[in-house]
C-alpha cells in the first residue's frame, strides 16, 4: 500500500525565459527550503523543458497570459497546496489567483504576514535576483541571487565554438536593427569568427535578413526557434553570445558564457548579468523608456556597430573564450555617452 502523497508547493512565475533564468536563485531557495514537498512551477507549457533543467522544480504547472499578465490556475489538481509562492509580481492579481486555491500558506508581496518583523517591501530599482532572493529572506527562506548557474546539457551543441548572434527580442522596444546585428557579424567574421545567427520560432525572417547582410553561409542561420536542450547546448558551447537584452542573455550566465548584451530601454542594473568581467552590459543613459514598445528605444539606439563589436572581440581574445571571472561589482559600459 502507497503512503500519502508528498505535500505541494506551487510557484507562480508565468513569464518568458528570462524571467525564468532570473528567477532560478529563488526557486532553488524554495527547493531548499521544502525538502520533502513536491514543488510544481506555474509558467507557460512552452518553458517545461527549460523549467525542469534548473533542477528545482518537479513538475510544470502551464499557465500563461497575454501581455505578462496573470494567468488563471484552473489546472491546478484538487486539494489546496500547502504552500504557494507568489514569485510573479508585487500586485492583488497574482495573489488572488493563487489564493483563489486555498493553500495553507500562502507568500506575495501583497499579502501581508502580520507575524513578519521586517516584510518585504518592493523596490523599483532593485536587481530582479536580488528582489525575489531578499522577498524569501524576509520569510525566512535562504536564497543566494548568484545560485544561477545551469549544467551543461548533455545535447550535442549545433554550432561548438561559434560567436552566436541573437538579434530578436519579445518587444521591438529592446531590438537592436538587423543591419547592425549584421554589421557586428561582419566584423567578428573578418576577425576570423564563425558567427551563428539564431532566433525564436516566430523570428525567422529576421535571421534569415541578419544572415543575409551578413553574408553568412545558409549552415550558419539557425531557424524555426530551437528546442531548449538544443539552445542550451548551443550557448553552453558558444565562445560568446551577443544579444539584446532578452532570455539567450541569461542563458549565457547561466552556462558562463562570454556575453555582450545591448541594454535599452531598461538598465542591465535591473536585469543585467553579474558582476564579473566575461560579462558586458552596453548601456545608454536617458529618460525612462517603455521596454513593450513598438520601436527600438532611443537608448539602445546609442549603441552603435563599432562599439558592440569593438566590446565582443575584447572578450574574445586570443583564445577565444574571454577573460577568467574576477570578483568585484558590475562596471556596465553605462556611462559611455
Amino acid at each position: 500500500m502507497s503512503g500519502a502523497p508528498p505535500p505541494r508547493v506551487l510557484v507562480l512565475r508565468a513569464l518568458g525565459l528570462g524571467d525564468l533564468l532570473a528567477g532560478v536563485p529563488a526557486l532553488r531557495g524554495v527547493r531548499r527550503a521544502f525538502p520533502g514537498h513536491r514543488v510544481v512551477l506555474a509558467l507557460p507549457a512552452a518553458l517545461t523543458e527549460a523549467a525542469l533543467a534548473t533542477g528545482s522544480v518537479d513538475a510544470v504547472l502551464p499557465a500563461e497570459a497575454p501581455g505578462r499578465g496573470v494567468p488563471t490556475l484552473a489546472g491546478w489538481p484538487d486539494g489546496p497546496p500547502d504552500v504557494a509562492i507568489d514569485l510573479h509580481g508585487n500586485g492583488p492579481e497574482s495573489r488572488d489567483a493563487l489564493a483563489a486555491l486555498a493553500p495553507r500558506r500562502l507568500l506575495a508581496y501583497a499579502c501581508a504576514d502580520p507575524s513578519l518583523v521586517r516584510p518585504p517591501v518592493w523596490r523599483p530599482d532593485e536587481h530582479e535576483r536580488d528582489r525575489w532572493c531578499g522577498f524569501l529572506a524576509a520569510h525566512g527562506i535562504a536564497a543566494d541571487p548568484d545560485d544561477v548557474r545551469l549544467p551543461v546539457p548533455a545535447t550535442a551543441s549545433p554550432a561548438p565554438g561559434a560567436v552566436v548572434v541573437h538579434p530578436g527580442a519579445e518587444s521591438a522596444a529592446r531590438r537592436w536593427p538587423a543591419e547592425r546585428f549584421a554589421g557586428l557579424a561582419r566584423r567578428l567574421r573578418a576577425a576570423g569568427h564563425r558567427v551563428v545567427v539564431t532566433g525564436g520560432p516566430k523570428e525567422d525572417a529576421l535571421v534569415r535578413e541578419v544572415a543575409r547582410r551578413a553574408g553568412l553561409p545558409a549552415g550558419d542561420e539557425l531557424r524555426g526557434g530551437l528546442p531548449f536542450a538544443e539552445l542550451s547546448a548551443l550557448v553552453a558551447g558558444a565562445r560568446l553570445l551577443v544579444s539584446g537584452d532578452t532570455g539567450l542573455a541569461h542563458l549565457a550566465v547561466a552556462h558562463a558564457t562570454p556575453s555582450v548584451t545591448l541594454y535599452g530601454p531598461v538598465s542591465p542594473r535591473l536585469w543585467g548579468p553579474p558582476p564579473v568581467p566575461r560579462h558586458v552590459a552596453l548601456w545608454k543613459p536617458g529618460p525612462p523608456g517603455d521596454p513593450h514598445g513598438d520601436r527600438p528605444d532611443p537608448q539602445l539606439m546609442r549603441i552603435g556597430v563599432e562599439e558592440a563589436a569593438a566590446a565582443a572581440l575584447a572578450l574574445l581574445g586570443p583564445h577565444g573564450r574571454g577573460p577568467l571571472p574576477a570578483s568585484g561589482f558590475p562596471r556596465y559600459r553605462a556611462e559611455t555617452r
